[in-house]
C-alpha cells in the first residue's frame, strides 16, 4: 500500500507557541502551584491530556479559579469581558493567543471604533468566534452559512465589512463571502485574508491529493474546526476520509481493496500521532511512505512578552491589551 504524507501538516506556529507556554509554566512551578488554562490550550485531546497529567488545570469559567492564580488564555483567545472578569479575581494572566486571532481581534475593535457593521463569518460556539464577537457585541453578527444572511440586520450597507474564523474552509468561506456580496455589493473585505496561513496550507496540500488516492486519514480531533475541514475537503473530492484522534481509532475494514493512503494532521495534532499511524500500516499493510510537499512553512511566533515577565519576576499585569 502507497502511503503518501501531506506536506504541510500538524502543528502550526500559533499552537507551537501556546503549547509551549503552557510548558514552560508547568516546568517553573513548584510543586504547591497551580497553573489555570482558560478553554483547552488547543483543540486537541492527547495535547490536553498531556499537559493535564503534568499538571495544568482546565477550565470553562473564570470562576473556578482561586483569587490571585495563574491563568493562561487559550490560543482561541478570549473576549474583553473574560479578560475583565481575570482582573476582578486578581489573576495573573498569560495570553497565549494566536497572533493571526489577535489579528482579526484588532480589525473588529477597528471597525467598531468607525462605527461601521461587522459580518462575522465562522461558527457561532467556536471560542474564537467568542472571543472575537466579544470585542464589538453591539456591531458584530454572526454568518454561519448563506442563509443567516436575509436575517441580518444591516443599518448602513455602505459601512460594512466581514471578518472570518481563521480556521475555515476556504471553500466554504468563498461561497459566503459571493453571497455577501450579492446581497451588499458595498461590503468591505478585511486589509488581509483571516484565514490564517496554516489553515489554508494544510487544506491545498490535501485538495492537491485526495482525489489521486483511495483513502483520507485526518488526525485531529473532532472539536478541531481545521481538522473537520481538512475532512470535509477530501470527501467533496470524492475519496473517503476518516478523521481520528490517533493509531487506535484505526478500522481494518477501512483498508479493504485500499491501494493507497493519503495522512494528513490538523494544525493542533502532534506529528508523533502520525508516526505511529505511520507505523501500524507499514507493519500490517506492507505500506511504502512517499512524501508529497505543497508549501514549506517558517513562520514561528514567540511567547508572549507576558510569560517572560512572569518567569522573572512573578508579576504581570493584564490590563488593556496582550502582554
Amino acid at each position: 500500500m502507497q502511503i503518501t504524507l501531506a506536506n504541510p501538516r500538524g502543528f502550526c506556529a500559533g499552537v507551537h507557541m501556546a503549547v509551549d507556554v503552557v510548558d514552560q509554566l508547568l516546568d517553573a512551578m513548584s510543586d504547591d502551584e497551580k497553573i489555570y488554562v482558560f478553554h483547552e490550550i488547543v483543540h486537541n485531546h492527547h495535547v490536553v491530556s498531556r499537559l493535564r497529567n503534568r499538571g495544568a488545570i482546565f477550565v470553562e469559567s473564570i470562576d473556578e479559579i482561586p483569587k490571585g492564580a495563574v491563568v493562561v488564555f487559550s490560543a482561541h483567545g478570549v473576549s474583553p469581558a473574560i479578560r475583565a472578569q481575570a482582573e476582578k479575581r486578581n489573576l495573573t494572566a498569560i495570553d497565549a493567543t494566536c497572533p493571526l486571532v489577535t489579528k482579526v481581534h484588532a480589525e473588529a475593535i477597528r471597525y467598531d471604533q468607525r462605527g461601521w457593521q461587522i459580518l462575522l463569518i465562522g461558527h457561532r460556539d467556536h471560542q474564537e468566534v467568542l472571543g472575537t464577537a466579544g470585542e464589538a457585541p453591539n456591531n458584530i453578527q454572526i454568518v454561519e452559512t448563506p442563509a443567516d444572511i436575509p436575517n441580518l440586520q444591516i443599518n448602513d450597507p455602505d459601512k460594512l465589512v466581514y471578518l472570518t474564523q481563521t480556521t475555515l474552509s476556504t471553500d466554504d468561506a468563498d461561497i459566503i463571502i459571493s453571497a455577501l456580496k450579492n446581497a451588499f455589493p458595498a461590503i468591505n473585505a478585511p486589509p488581509t485574508d483571516d484565514i490564517c496561513y496554516a489553515t489554508t496550507n494544510r487544506q491545498t496540500a490535501v485538495r492537491e491529493s485526495a482525489s489521486e488516492v483511495d483513502l483520507v486519514l485526518v488526525v485531529g480531533s473532532t472539536n478541531s474546526s481545521n481538522s473537520l475541514r481538512l475532512t470535509e475537503i477530501a470527501e467533496t473530492a470524492g475519496t473517503p476520509a476518516f478523521l481520528i484522534d490517533d493509531v487506535s481509532h484505526l478500522q481494518d475494514h477501512w483498508f479493504t481493496n485500499t491501494n493507497s493512503v493519503l495522512i494528513t494532521a490538523g494544525a493542533s495534532a502532534p506529528e508523533h500521532l502520525v508516526t505511529e499511524i505511520i507505523e501500524h500500516l507499514t507493519e500490517h499493510y506492507e505500506g511504502e511512505l512517499t512524501s508529497h510537499a505543497t508549501f514549506d512553512e517558517d513562520m514561528t511566533f514567540s511567547v508572549p512578552k507576558s510569560l517572560q515577565t512572569y518567569l522573572n519576576t512573578g508579576n504581570v499585569t493584564i490590563k488593556g491589551q496582550k502582554q
